[in-house]
């Protein structure tokens, strides 16, 4: 199994009840109760939240660790969210994590690449039965490494590529030179997994030559940061109608990702003092999510111990900022 399931039993001991209140974590489902998605799906969940504790990824790609840490810091505070009228939660199953305990952190490099195609494949197992129920699986935690297997899963289940879009510095279009956080849209592209990719907040000084060459050729578009807050050349509105438009015109599933390392001073794998604001991130979401075909949402590489205050206070920031996108992703589908 390549999931470990959490229990009610653990939600619970992660959520501060107060009496009168209602907290997400006492009203999102788990797998206890539930014997497959399938069943979950026709209890009435739509959204599938499931995280990845791996920083395997990033570090193969010469990268810092800690987007392992993403996953609890999230639900420590989303779980103590409220539970309403905007976000009543009911529809939420809270599946677990992926397994990843066996995968010891490595200083090898080609150790860590072999490690990230186990993880390719263990996250491309665990994920497809959720797609095949109909679900729309949320993906936390660990780095931007798993965005393949989370194309990979949905084109093998839907039986046809995706359209993707990234709010991201890099592009993440490295040289094939083994599996890396730096090259999932790469790999996905060129197995036949990804027909469409765009690139949002693109930072120009942060992407190879042959990274900027291969996405040119391909015809993939990206609106760098420089573009839009510096030389604001194009408005962030503007942007997000083109990359609308070129989703939906794609007429292929879509799929939605963001790396937390555009946002300015969050604690992440590559952390940044140039990035786009938490609010534009959350309007990224909100203006992408309403798409018709949308697959999934996928953040990754929150890094808490990358914090300058320490590991607590990077949990905080972090927990928070996943939890915003999250409800402002599910939000968005209500209105979709």
């Amino acid at each position: 199994m390549p999931v470990r399931y959490l229990s009610a039993e653990s939600i619970a001991q992660l959520t501060h009840a107060r009496p009168g209140e209602a907290k997400l974590g006492q009203v999102v489902r788990s797998m206890d109760d539930l014997a497959d998605y399938d069943q979950a799906n026709a209890a009435g969940c739509r959204f599938a939240l499931i995280g990845v504790p791996e920083q395997i990824g990033p570090m193969a790609n010469c990268g810092k660790g800690g987007a392992h840490q993403g996953w609890q810091a999230f639900l420590s505070i989303f779980l103590n969210l409220q539970a309403n009228t905007y976000l009543p939660g009911d529809d939420i199953l809270l599946v677990g994590e992926l397994d990843c305990c066996d995968l010891p952190v490595s200083e090898d490099i080609a150790t860590l690449r072999a490690q990230c195609e186990e993880v390719d494949k263990r996250l491309v197992a665990a994920l497809k039965p959720i797609f095949a129920a109909g679900l729309i699986p949320i993906l936390i935690g660990g780095g931007h490494n798993n965005a393949y297997g989370l194309i990979r899963a949905c084109s093998e289940t839907r039986g046809e590529p995706l359209a993707v879009a990234n709010l991201d510095p890099h592009s993440d279009f490295r040289r094939m030179e083994g599996r890396h956080s730096g090259n999932p849209f790469r790999y996905a592209h060129h197995q036949g997994y990804l027909s469409h990719y765009t690139v949002l907040g693109l930072h120009e000084q942060k992407n190879s030559r042959d990274a900027l060459d291969a996405l040119q050729a391909l015809g993939f578009p990206w609106f760098s940061i420089q573009q839009l807050r510096w030389r604001r050349e194009l408005s962030i509105e503007q942007a997000l109608s083109q990359v609308g438009d070129y989703l939906q015109t794609s007429g292929q599933p879509v799929g939605l990702e963001l790396d937390l390392d555009a946002i300015s001073e969050l604690p992440t794998s590559a952390v940044t003092f140039a990035g786009m604001s938490l609010d534009d991130a959350l309007y990224y979401v909100h203006r992408l999510a309403l798409l018709p075909r949308l697959q999934y949402l996928h953040l990754a590489e929150g890094a808490p111990q990358r914090h300058p205050a320490g590991l607590e206070a990077g949990s905080r920031v972090v927990g928070q900022a996943l939890s915003e996108l999250v409800c402002t992703f599910i939000k968005a589908r209500y209105r979709a």
